[in-house]
């Protein structure tokens, strides 16, 4: 099984004399200001979880947007802080968005444009070519910082996510003597939904400029291959899943994600956790009949709350024994609001957990209590562990990993997951239920059969679950990335840059 240690000591034999370098938009470490003090903060990231020990490990360089407002004054003159503050062991490189810059590329074409396009999330793609235009030259900014933390040594660049898809391309004509790979974290659509992508050309051939691209799930792969052979010229293995172009090979590879579980586990256990059990308890003044269900996301179209909620509705409508009884408490985390689509959801779900509590609710009673911020791990654990289920009805997720830490803050081996059968987590989470996020009453049904699950079928089918998490954990799917990684020797990978086009 890979566990920290083992991914330490993979580390430490094959990444020794070699650079390792990860570039993401979002920065692992965030210096805010707090008043007159300036405060140094871990963004709630799956991404950041999943890369941190690496980085850690290996002590190599972090490129990312500075985006806190003490950033800069915390880094050096050429954009450096070493971080974790507490224990420095590797270098965090920023760089400087403008206000137009981080609309165009981050609002405009990442998050208006790519997001809903690979989602399928029924919310139009906006295909604004200013933004397109503004996407290359920040891709362009973090190839040129990428390029000089490299210099002229055997680098690994490992780039996050369709914030950077220009950039494996960028550097690889730059500079042979990288070995690149990328992980795209969301899924990809089958052809016919990216054909409407009017820059999809120049998109593949940024992407094609890795060595090796990873997907969450293998149905990704094939709709990415698939999506080259129909697109551009070049050479496809439908079943080694590889695409040559201009004689440069890029293997694709699936890498399911996942989460630290026994670390998840042992702080799930301990007393911070407890301690915040007792103030939800009093917040949602809990009583021994109370049935309390629980959703935790951000606050984004692709996640299904309004079918969820609406789902409640239809469960209190059918099943009058519900009322007074069952508590859902939604955790919303607000997101995105530079974009339309998040402003208008945001106000849609006000206006239908207000519609609920209006419909359903009495004096001393809300059937939705709907949390709009920011809550801590440990909050967010405490909830796991007092809810007899947690609803996760994504409408297209490429994992999903509120699934997994549900699972793995049960170590009394209790509650019900409801999970969309629309995530990749499903493919793993098959002793969830699973259901149809779009359907109403199957959702309402599911949770009717959460709530009624004698104990030693809930007791079972979390037994599987937890088994599931803790085999397939974080540093899995970092050994196994790392492992496919270090199997390109840089002599090859110089000597396929600089062939010619077949």
């Amino acid at each position: 099984m890979w566990t920290r240690e083992a991914l330490h000591e993979l580390i430490q034999q094959r990444l020794q004399g070699y650079q390792f370098i990860v570039a993401s938009n979002r920065e692992p470490y965030i210096h805010r200001f707090v008043g007159s003090r300036i405060e140094c903060m871990e963004p709630a990231s799956g991404m950041v979880a999943a890369l941190d020990p690496i980085m850690r490990a290996c002590g190599g360089v972090w490129v990312a947007h500075g985006s806190g407002d003490g950033d800069r004054e915390t880094v050096d003159q050429y954009g450096h802080v070493r971080v974790p503050p507490c224990n420095p062991q590797y270098m965090l490189r920023r760089l400087w968005l403008s206000k137009e810059e981080e609309q165009g590329y981050y609002y405009g074409l990442s998050n208006g444009c790519l997001w809903p396009l690979c989602h399928v999330s029924f919310t139009r793609p906006v295909f604004e070519e200013q933004h397109w235009e503004t996407y290359r030259q920040v891709n362009k900014k973090f190839a040129a910082a990428i390029l000089e933390e490299a210099g002229d040594n055997p680098t690994f660049v490992f780039l996050q996510d369709y914030h950077l898809a220009l950039v494996p391309r960028m550097l690889k004509d730059s500079n042979a003597n990288l070995i690149v790979a990328q992980f795209w974290h969301i899924p990809w659509p089958n052809p016919e939904i990216f054909r409407a992508f009017p820059w999809l050309k120049e998109l593949l051939e940024g992407l094609l400029g890795n060595d090796l691209l990873g997907f969450h799930l293998r149905h990704d792969c094939q709709n990415f291959i698939e999506t080259v052979d129909r697109s551009i010229e070049a050479r496809t293995d439908h079943v080694g899943f590889e695409a040559t172009r201009r004689g440069k090979t890029t293997l694709v590879r699936p890498f399911p994600i996942s989460i630290d579980f026994n670390q998840h586990g042992a702080t799930a256990q301990g007393e911070g956790v407890e301690r915040e059990t007792r103030v939800w308890r009093r917040r949602l003044d809990l009583k021994d009949d109370h049935l309390l269900g629980i959703g935790i996301d951000r606050i984004d179209y692709t996640k299904g709350i309004p079918e969820r909620l609406r789902a409640i509705d239809r469960l209190l409508e059918q099943y009058p024994e519900y009322r007074q009884r069952l508590i859902f408490v939604q955790i919303g985390v607000p997101s995105r609001l530079g974009v339309a689509a998040y402003r208008g959801l945001d106000q849609e779900l006000d206006a239908l957990v207000a519609h609920i509590n209006r419909k359903w609710g009495t004096r001393a009673w809300r059937p939705v209590v709907f949390v709009k911020h920011h809550c801590s791990e440990i909050q967010m654990m405490a909830l796991h562990r007092l809810a007899r289920f947690c609803f996760v009805s994504s409408l297209h997720d490429g994992m999903n990993l509120v699934a997994k830490e549900f699972v793995a803050s049960r170590d009394d081996e209790d509650g019900v997951l409801i999970l969309s059968q629309f995530t990749g987590a499903a493919q793993e989470l098959g002793d969830a239920l699973l259901v149809n996020p779009f359907a109403i009453g199957p959702g309402a049904h599911a949770m009717r059969q959460a709530l009624t699950m004698p104990r030693e079928e809930r007791r079972r089918r979390m037994q599987k679950m937890r088994s599931t998490v803790a085999g397939s954990n974080v540093y899995r799917w970092a050994g196994k990335f790392l492992s496919a990684l270090l199997k390109f020797d840089f002599a090859e990978s110089v000597v396929s840059a600089a062939a010619s086009a077949w």
